[in-house]
């Protein structure tokens, strides 16, 4: 086995300054799909949003994508984040641009200066995330399915090492649920590593995965049974 791509060592993580999970050692292997589960409130996002650095580190080493989160200085956690796609369950779309115009934004945010490789880029996630032929669509008039493809389609438009996914299905139907975890799927096994923080059991009994349930400050591996 190689270097784990991710790597948490004796970690602590905080929310509001109370630490929400602490001692925390585990690692990730590159191309693995995992859960980390958990109630509201039991650390699993704030152990989400501290691996993009969005939340500072309390104590212990985290390595991610070779950074080290405890030395990261403020001003290189954008080289950080282009290493990685983070999707929320807000989708966090922009509503005065379309779909076309959204993707674009990101790119040339991100140093693609080629507006040719932009929009061969940008047909290439959009025909991932199953959203072709809605490039012109604005995201108020998309369903809630279709803006969380294209928040995913978004985090994807870098070629991210790691995808980061904070309860991407917790605001969907159950029909839609499926269909947002097929295109994960599919992303995984093109040989991204996912990372989904959910609680939601019936997806993980359908997708199995890695599973770590998040519960009295603890971080802990689980089988969740069909």
């Amino acid at each position: 086995m190689g270097t784990p791509i991710i790597s948490i060592q004796n970690a602590a993580i905080q929310q509001n300054k109370n630490v929400v999970l602490d001692n925390i050692s585990l690692d990730i292997d590159a191309g693995a799909f995992v859960y980390f589960i958990g109630r509201t409130g039991s650390g699993k996002s704030s152990l989400i949003r501290t691996l993009y650095a969005s939340l500072t580190l309390k104590s212990g080493e985290i390595s991610i994508c070779e950074t080290a989160l405890a030395k990261l200085k403020s001003r290189h956690i954008h080289k950080l984040r282009r290493l990685l796609g983070i999707v929320f369950q807000d989708f966090k779309l922009l509503p005065d641009r379309n779909v076309q115009q959204n993707l674009d934004f990101v790119l040339r945010a991100t140093g693609w200066k080629n507006k040719s490789e932009r929009d061969t880029r940008i047909a290439e996630v959009l025909t991932l995330v199953n959203l072709e032929g809605k490039e012109k669509k604005f995201p108020q008039t998309l369903s809630g399915g279709e803006q969380q493809r294209l928040s995913i389609g978004r985090a994807l438009l870098n070629h991210p090492k790691v995808l980061l996914a904070d309860e991407p299905t917790g605001n969907l139907d159950p029909i839609t649920r499926w269909e947002i975890m097929d295109v994960l799927r599919t992303v995984n096994k093109q040989g991204t590593t996912v990372l989904m923080a959910t609680h939601d059991f019936g997806i993980i009994q359908k997708y199995p995965g890695k599973t770590y349930k998040c519960e009295d400050g603890m971080v802990a591996e689980v089988t969740v049974k069909n």
